[in-house]
C-alpha cells in the first residue's frame, strides 16, 4: 500500500487490494512523506473507499483549508446513513457534506444562524432522511461542541436526498421538495381534505411524486408515452375527480416548469390520487 496523494499531514490517498482508491487517516500519517512511499499501516486510524475515482482531486482541494475532523464527521454520518437508508449514498457526499459541515459550524460559532424555510416539508416528506440528520446533529455536537437546531437537520437531509439525484447540486434537492409540496397542496385543496400521511397509500403516492420530480430534475422527461389510449380513457372516465385533479397538476407543471407530462404519467397520477383520497374523512378548511 503506497501513497498516491498527500492531502495533509494526517490524510493520504492510497489503493486497497482491489485497486480501489481509498482515503486513510491517522495522526502524522503523511508527515514528511511523499507520493510513492509506503503507507505506515500502524498509524491508520480511519479509512474509506472512494468508488468514484474523480473525487480525490476535489477532496484534496477541500482539505487544504478544511480540518480533517469534518471529513471524519462526514464519514461517521454517511456510515450511519448507509445503515438506515435503502438507497446508495453517492460518494460525492464525502466532499459536499464535509464542506457544508465546516461552513455550518464556523458560522454557528460566529453567532450566525440560518433559517431553513423548507424544514417543515423536509421533516414531513423525507422522514427517514430527517431522522438520520437528527442523529447527525448528535454526532456534530459530540465532535465540535456545537448544537444545531432542527433547521440544520433539514439541510443535512437535503444532502442525503441529493444523493439520489446523482450530483452535487443542492438546488436540485430543493426543487424536488418544492415540486412535491406544491403537488400535494393541489390535491389537498382540490378535494378539500387533509391527507392521511400515515397511510400506505400516502407513502406510495409520496414515493411516486418524489421520482416524478426527480425525472424532471434529471431531465428524463422526453420519453414516448406507452399507455394504451383505451386505458387512458377508461381511467379518465372511471376516476373523474382524481383525473380533474391530475389536470390541475399538469397545468401547474406546464406553467411552472414548461413540462408537458405524458398520458401514461397522467394515468399513474390519477390512480395514486384516487387511492390516497378514497375512504378518507372529508374535512372543511
Amino acid at each position: 500500500m503506497e501513497i498516491k496523494k498527500v492531502f495533509n499531514n494526517n490524510v493520504v490517498l492510497t489503493e486497497n487490494g482491489q485497486q480501489q482508491e481509498m482515503v486513510v487517516m491517522g495522526k502524522g500519517l503523511a508527515f514528511q512523506k511523499k507520493v510513492g512511499q509506503p503507507v505506515d499501516i500502524e498509524k491508520i486510524e480511519k479509512k474509506f473507499v472512494l468508488a468514484d475515482q474523480g473525487l480525490s482531486d476535489k477532496l484534496a482541494d477541500l482539505l487544504v483549508d478544511t480540518p480533517e475532523v469534518y471529513l471524519e464527521l462526514s464519514h461517521r454520518i454517511l456510515d450511519y446513513a448507509k445503515s438506515q437508508l435503502s438507497y446508495k449514498i453517492d460518494d460525492y457526499l464525502y466532499v459536499a457534506l464535509t464542506d457544508h459541515l465546516h461552513f455550518a459550524v464556523s458560522r454557528q460559532k460566529e453567532g450566525i444562524e440560518l433559517k431553513n424555510p423548507l424544514v417543515w416539508e423536509i421533516r414531513k416528506y423525507y422522514k427517514n432522511e430527517f431522522q438520520v440528520a437528527l442523529k447527525a446533529l448528535d454526532f456534530i455536537e459530540e465532535e465540535t461542541g456545537v448544537r444545531f437546531p432542527e433547521d440544520e437537520a433539514g439541510l443535512i437531509a437535503l444532502h442525503l436526498l441529493n444523493s439520489q439525484l446523482n450530483g452535487d447540486n443542492m438546488d436540485a434537492a430543493i426543487q424536488v421538495t418544492k415540486m412535491v409540496n406544491n403537488i400535494l397542496n393541489i390535491v389537498k385543496y382540490h378535494f378539500d381534505m387533509k391527507l392521511d400521511d400515515n397511510s400506505i397509500n400516502y407513502e406510495r403516492f409520496l414515493t411516486h411524486l418524489r421520482f416524478f420530480a426527480m425525472r424532471f430534475v434529471r431531465e428524463e422527461t422526453d420519453h414516448v408515452s406507452q399507455t394504451d389510449d383505451f386505458l387512458f380513457e377508461q381511467v379518465k372516465k372511471k376516476y373523474e375527480q382524481a383525473y380533474l385533479c391530475t389536470e390541475k397538476i399538469s397545468k401547474y407543471v406546464a406553467k411552472t416548469y414548461d413540462w408537458d407530462i405524458s398520458n401514461d404519467e397522467k394515468v399513474y397520477l390519477t390512480l395514486h390520487i384516487h387511492r390516497v383520497t378514497n375512504r378518507q374523512e372529508w374535512t372543511n378548511k
